[in-house]
């Protein structure tokens, strides 16, 4: 990937998550503890550096998790270069839901797009978690997925997936760049 490309990342999974905190956090360094649902999509740019060196620009998308606003989200899911999937620790359902959305990302998304699974809220007490670290690696695991848990609240982890996601998606798209030239070289 060239200098200064722009990288699109979608923060996926159902409502009340925390998607809109973990964008808050990782874009503004601040956690907001009320805030209205998000409707639709909305959006932050930033720019960084990755470790090699080059310079990165970022769209990173907030959609809303709610079912109603599914159709105009999934519009979204195929210029995306990487997803971070995001459940509650202490909503089993959205745990549960991981991977209906893992089936609408495989059915929408283009194929080389990085799918990053995140277990969010980990700063609550173990009497809320009602979802273990070791359920949420299982399913990472099982799907294949990079697994982080974090806490938009705390920011333990939002920066390491953003910095694990960019750098990988590099390194993906990079090689894919590398062989369309190879290709036309011949």
């Amino acid at each position: 990937m060239s200098d200064d490309c722009i990288n699109k990342i979608l923060l996926l999974g159902d409502s009340t998550v925390g998607k809109t905190c973990f964008l808050l956090r990782y874009c503004d360094k601040r956690f907001q503890e009320a805030h209205l649902s998000t409707i639709g999509l909305d959006y932050r740019l930033k720019s960084m550096t990755l470790k090699n060196g080059k310079n990165i620009k970022l769209q990173i998308w907030d959609t809303a998790g709610q079912d109603r606003f599914r159709a105009i989200t999934k519009n979204y899911y195929k210029g995306a270069n990487g997803i971070i999937l995001i459940y509650d620790v202490t909503n089993l359902q959205s745990y549960e839901n991981v991977k209906n959305w893992i089936s609408q990302i495989k059915e929408e998304a283009n194929p080389n797009v990085l799918i990053y699974l995140a277990g969010n809220k980990i700063d609550v007490g173990e009497e809320e978690r009602v979802v273990k670290t070791e359920e949420g690696q299982k399913i990472a695991d099982e799907l294949n997925l990079p697994f982080y848990e974090t806490s938009a609240k705390n920011g333990v982890n939002v920066n390491e997936i953003f910095e694990d996601i960019l750098e990988k998606i590099d390194e993906v798209y990079s090689k894919i760049e590398v062989s369309k030239t190879e290709g036309k070289n011949k």
